[in-house]
């Protein structure tokens, strides 16, 4: 795997996390907005936006007192095409167990009708 991907599950890999970022598919968010439902201290909670940041999922962009923060789409699409070439390649492997789990029983059904 390479580091963003690692960067990537690492930081979705924490409930909080998970769930800022699906807070912020809903839109734009201040730090203490997305702070609020979580019962930790804030400087707990801004160890748990730096990971999202350093993963790139997530931006913040400072507008007077106030910390913005957006979600950035670019490394769940990374992961997706990661997934995807997962999936593809344990599709074809259970394919060919099942070609040969089918095969094997053509072949103990034709043992037992030739009498084997």
């Amino acid at each position: 795997m390479n580091m963003p991907l690692d960067r990537f599950f690492a930081a979705l890999s924490d409930p909080t996390r998970r769930a800022v970022v699906e807070r912020l598919t809903a839109g734009p968010a201040s730090v203490s907005d997305l702070a609020a439902p979580h019962p930790m201290a804030l400087p707990t909670f801004m160890k748990h936006l730096k990971v999202l940041e350093t993963a790139g999922l997530v931006q913040t962009i400072k507008k007077g007192r106030v910390r913005m923060c957006h979600l950035d789409a670019t490394p769940l699409v990374t992961a997706q095409g990661w997934l995807a070439w997962q999936r593809r390649l344990w599709e074809t492997r259970l394919d060919h167990l099942d070609q040969l789990a089918l095969a094997l029983d053509s072949e103990a059904k034709k043992g037992t009708e030739d009498g084997r």
